[in-house]
């Protein structure tokens, strides 16, 4: 008779496990509720971070104001370290702090909050059935003419609202040769916890910066020889595929908010509208989805031909 994966046994042995860990701090349902900025318990302090982490309104506001953001789940956690970012504090129960052990103890000074999973659930709003949760300190804005040093295939998204879009187009510009994204200023928060778990954590991997003054910042992508092209359904618009065979040295492809799509003074400021052929008289696509198609078919040519002379 096999011995249960987690028996009272196995259970004592994973919590002794991880209260070995120097930075480990467990937390009850009391210093849940007393979770307080203006605590005198940095305890408390630490733990206010997590809390309504379902009120997306009150989170994109205050996590900015705050300087920091969340890192959802083992493996956002990982990419956002190897990136060089830099921990706050880290929660999660037993289950994941036995996986992430070698991160904790690589953090020996970073506090490590554990606890039964309905306390972390009283805390943040929600079960964390995706591993843990890390506070990080919000890197510093990186100037648009850094993120444009070297690159040759840039997205822009034009007011992009919803975050789930915004980190699923960050995971494709990663995957599929896009060297650098910009967003405009009413964009959404490419940092912001639900932009980052569906990233994947490639938010940290693909260098961005938001635009002060849009449209009008297209001149620093044209003064730096790029091609500006926007998806969108216009009468003069060419075919995607047409624009992949002119194949421009340096191009920004200009990606719309779902709905409204993009502005006139954007269309009218671009050097080309570029329509995606459809078929089944479907006109659009979701906005993610219609990234990643951009993204490949106007990736730079010699990854195409390498691509294409792999087995």
């Amino acid at each position: 008779m096999s011995t249960p994966q987690n028996g009272p046994a196995q259970l004592a042995a994973r919590r002794a496990l991880v209260d070995a860990i120097p930075s480990v701090r467990r937390i009850d349902a009391e210093q849940v509720e007393a979770a307080d900025g203006r605590a005198a318990d940095p305890v408390l302090r630490d733990l206010r971070f997590y809390r309504g982490l379902t009120d997306v309104r009150l989170r994109t506001s205050r996590e900015a104001e705050w300087g920091v953001y969340l890192a959802e789940s083992s493996k956002v956690v990982r990419r956002a370290l190897a990136a060089r970012h830099e921990p706050l504090s880290f929660l999660m129960s037993d289950k994941w702090a036995e996986d992430l052990a070698d991160v904790l103890r690589s953090h020996p000074q970073t506090p490590a909050y554990v606890a039964e999973d309905a306390v972390l659930e009283g805390l943040t709003g929600f079960h964390l059935h995706r591993g843990a949760l890390a506070v990080m300190r919000r890197p510093a804005p990186v100037p648009v003419e850094r993120v444009l040093d070297g690159a040759r295939r840039v997205a822009i998204l034009e007011d992009v609202v919803d975050h789930t879009n915004v980190g699923a187009i960050f995971r494709s510009a990663a995957a599929l040769d896009v060297d650098a994204v910009l967003i405009t200023p009413r964009c959404a928060d490419p940092l912001y916890r639900r932009s980052i778990r569906v990233s994947m954590g490639t938010v940290f991997q693909v260098p961005w910066a938001r635009l002060d003054s849009w449209p009008a910042d297209l001149s620093l992508l044209r003064e730096r020889g790029f091609t500006t092209a926007a998806l969108a359904l216009s009468d003069d618009a060419v075919t995607l595929d047409r624009l992949g065979r002119a194949a421009p040295q340096r191009l920004a492809l200009v990606l719309g908010t779902e709905g409204h799509g993009l502005g006139s003074e954007t269309l009218a400021a671009v050097d080309a509208r570029v329509i995606i052929p459809m078929s089944h008289a479907v006109d659009s696509l979701n906005v993610a989805a219609a990234s990643a198609v951009a993204f490949w078919e106007t990736r730079p040519r010699e990854s195409a031909e390498e691509d294409g002379a792999r087995p």
